[in-house]
């Protein structure tokens, strides 16, 4: 997947979370995988980290860890759980008693309640199975578990109580066959317990997603980035004067801006010596690539006071994007487009132009109008325009003096 497709997939799982009422369930996970074509592990774990950038508390991180599972095996995980909690409960409310030889005591009555909740926590969980088969294996793992962790409770608090190794299967079916009746009823009275449908439920989350989906697509369109690079642009400050660099780098802002605009361009962004420049297609990128190569000349003999020519590496590369605002060129960030044409640039000769394959694919004449050398960059293969002249002379400070006979 592209960084565009893992930001629109987070995005669109961050509306639906908010439209949600910050919730993000299994449904929600997987109508967010079917309609950006993620697989369903990948949704979790971008999910997930997504989640741990966010300041949470730990019981923030364990529910972010819990939401992360598998349907199935929240189910499982949560009647492991809930087992184990209510044979806590209950063997220390009966140590409790044993203790204090009080069968009606205030605290075994306020630890049974608390078992007895953990019984409807561990029946809403069988509820929320998709389907029996994992209805009943949450329940056979609530019944054993319950008598697993009843044995050893008891003998950690040392409480008098009959356990035997057998007695674990009829507890596991016990649990399984309870949960498989339970889960038929929730099923047969699903819409008077004013339960949602799995079904209708994954439906309607997909139907907001799409329409999310169209909402973040509203901005996209296929555009070119040609990025230009000086080469060798360190080793020009090195000796100059700290005017002349600040002066000469202006004039060539202004002239690479003031041709892309001539090409119908913008320029989207600068960092350091470097310039992006975005137009609509690729007959409009080339054209300014070559205009900019062939005025350089013209740059470094009137404009230059460094005293070193300035040679350029273009490189040009065509895509579609998101801009949140369609009219203004510089909102685009993040795309794949403009990282792949910087990568060509920098595999492209000096003073010459690397313009990918999809790119070229739509300018006149394809790859062997552009001229017969190639470079590669990222799996993308480029075809590389070299000037038939040099695109920099010797500045009027660098040429030899005229013999004086």
């Amino acid at each position: 997947m592209t960084e565009d497709s893992v930001e629109q997939m987070l995005a669109l799982a961050e509306r639906l979370r908010e439209a949600n009422g910050g919730e993000l369930d299994e449904s929600a996970i997987q109508a967010v995988s079917e309609a950006t074509g993620a697989p369903i592990e990948y949704v979790r774990l971008a999910v997930k980290l997504r989640a741990e950038k966010e300041k949470k508390t730990k019981i923030g991180n364990l529910r972010a860890q819990f939401l992360t599972l598998g349907p199935e095996t929240r189910r499982y995980v949560f009647s492991g759980i809930g087992a184990a909690l209510g044979a806590m409960f209950s063997v220390v409310g009966t140590r409790m008693n044993q203790v204090t030889e009080s069968a009606n005591g205030s605290s075994y009555s306020i630890l049974g309640m608390l078992g007895i909740l953990c019984l409807g926590l561990a029946a809403y969980n069988i509820s929320l199975a998709r389907d029996s088969r994992t209805a009943t294996m949450s329940g056979a793992i609530y019944g054993g578990g319950f008598y697993l962790m009843s044995a050893l409770f008891s003998m950690i608090l040392q409480v008098r109580a009959e356990f035997s190794e057998w007695m674990l299967i009829p507890f596991a079916v016990l649990g399984a066959v309870g949960a498989m009746l339970l889960f038929r009823l929730v099923e047969a009275n699903r819409t008077k317990l004013g339960l949602k449908d799995p079904v209708k439920d994954r439906q309607d989350l997909l139907r907001q997603l799409v329409d999310l989906q169209d909402k973040l697509r509203s901005g996209e369109q296929s555009m070119t980035f040609a990025c230009f690079d000086i080469v060798g642009s360190t080793r020009m400050k090195q000796t100059a004067d700290a005017l002349a660099i600040e002066f000469t780098f202006n004039e060539y802002h202004d002239f690479v801006e003031r041709i892309s605009r001539k090409y119908g361009g913008r320029v989207h962004s600068t960092a350091g010596d470097g310039i992006i420049c975005a137009f609509e297609n690729p007959s409009q990128a080339f054209g300014a690539a070559k205009n900019i190569q062939a005025g350089l000349i013209e740059l470094n003999t009137f404009r230059n006071k460094i005293g070193t020519p300035i040679v350029l590496r273009a490189g040009i590369h065509s895509g579609n994007v998101v801009a949140p605002d369609a009219e203004d060129v510089t909102t685009v960030n993040f795309a794949h487009v403009i990282d792949m044409a910087s990568h060509i640039q920098k595999v492209c000769p000096p003073g010459g132009i690397a313009v990918s394959s999809a790119a070229a694919a739509h300018l006149a004449g394809g790859f062997d109008a552009i001229g017969p050398d190639r470079a590669r960059a990222m799996d993308h293969e480029a075809a590389i325009w070299l000037p038939k002249m040099p695109t920099s002379l010797p500045l009027p400070s660098q040429q030899a003096l005229p013999d004086a006979t």
